[in-house]
């Protein structure tokens, strides 16, 4: 990966900070830009106490002059206001871990003595400097038309009427105008229903998001290396996501139950463009991309930090008993939105550069306008291509 992101800091530090290397520059970047990111991410929809007391906004401290990014490594700073609470605070040690949670596997791991270092870091609140830095991306991204949106399909057995192949920039706008970012007000009223109940029960909930890319040109990406393709950089950063435990790249489980001639995308000619006529690969073929609308579904897990004890062993007295409520949400799914949609806008930002190259984004332009796409004249085969001896006999 040519475009390198670094996120640093603890769920109740001082703060979080994201270092992007391996920007162009010329990308025109502002706070405000950010921030509306930022706010996406803290919808109130089913959060818990920690979204009533902050306020995200992240400062540029490098690698941005006069708005535009200098092709230096920039650093990107989010304040934790709950910080102020918690420095110098004597806080009991933290022994019962939660299932489901990093806790008694990172105890394991790296030998603490309090599980408490893993709730800090393991937390969704790093989510926020991915957000930050999944900002800068998208103006990227955008200056060559590409535009990357998201939406819940389901939350809490909710399910929505519009999924897969019917995603569109209109439905994502749309959704961004419900509280729990379905695409339609049934949908909503249900999903803020279904929230409300496993509130008032002490439970969580957990739904699958839908994530699309817009604008997005063929060939980025390669088969040439397991780790250059795009479906792979993708799956790895959408998993990378907390509580996300499963994703798919277009119709991935449907298809598994077709015949092969359903489950592919046929290829038509209209006025010498190559066409599908539909999208069931989810616009990613031999790990490249084909030219049409990317896009991806992520299972989101409910959360493990519960009002309703769970089972558990203290790990100081080895005794059963049952887990500690510490602060949490009930259902993050629509706030989670942003954060895939900003971590597939860092691979499709990193395959793009790996595919034009240039130091700048006056460079970039040109070679962007260069690119082949979907036409008979761009493929350059002849009527008759000629024979090739691929591997030459001995001599």
């Amino acid at each position: 990966m040519s475009l390198h992101v670094v996120t640093a800091g603890e769920s109740h530090g001082p703060c979080l900070t994201a270092v992007i290397e391996g920007l162009p520059s010329g990308i025109p970047v502002d706070e405000s830009l950010i921030r509306t990111d930022l706010a996406r991410r803290q919808l109130k929809t089913g959060a818990g106490g920690r979204m009533a007391i902050e306020t995200d906004a992240a400062r540029i401290l490098a690698g941005v002059m006069e708005g535009r990014t200098t092709g230096a490594p920039v650093a990107l700073q989010i304040a934790n206001a709950d910080f102020a609470k918690w420095q110098g605070r004597t806080v009991p040690a933290y022994t019962t871990p939660r299932p489901g949670h990093a806790d008694l596997a990172a105890v394991v791991k790296y030998g603490y003595s309090d599980i408490r270092p893993a709730l800090e870091r393991a937390s969704a609140r790093e989510t926020a400097a991915r957000v930050a830095a999944g900002a800068v991306f998208r103006a990227f991204l955008a200056e060559f038309g590409i535009h990357v949106g998201g939406f819940v399909s389901s939350l809490g057995g909710v399910q929505s009427p519009v999924e897969g192949e019917a995603v569109s920039e209109a439905v994502v706008r749309q959704a961004r105008s419900f509280a729990t970012q379905m695409p339609d007000a049934a949908s909503d009223a249900l999903a803020q229903k279904a929230i409300e109940q496993a509130k008032a029960e002490g439970e969580t909930l957990g739904g699958v998001i839908e994530v699309a890319a817009f604008g997005l040109p063929p060939g980025l990406g390669a088969f040439a290396t397991p780790e250059r393709r795009l479906d792979a950089r993708l799956g790895a950063a959408v998993l990378a996501v907390q509580a996300v435990k499963g994703v798919e790249i277009g119709d991935a489980f449907a298809n598994s139950a077709r015949c092969g001639t359903e489950a592919h995308d046929p290829i038509r000619l209209a006025d010498g463009e190559l066409v599908r006529t539909s999208n069931r690969c989810g616009g990613v073929e031999g790990g490249i991309s084909n030219g049409g609308t990317l896009w991806l579904r992520a299972a989101m897990k409910p959360i493990p930090t519960t009002l309703k004890p769970q089972p558990t062993v203290d790990l100081a007295n080895g005794k059963e008993g049952e887990t500690r409520y510490e602060r949490s949400d009930f259902c993050p799914v629509p706030r989670a939105v942003v954060v895939l949609e900003s971590v597939v806008a860092h691979v499709l930002a990193d395959a793009l550069i790996e595919k034009l190259g240039g130091d700048s984004l006056a460079e970039m332009r040109p070679r962007f306008d260069a690119l082949r796409r979907l036409s008979l004249a761009d493929c350059g085969l002849a009527d008759a291509p000629a024979s090739h001896v691929f591997w030459n006999p001995p001599q």
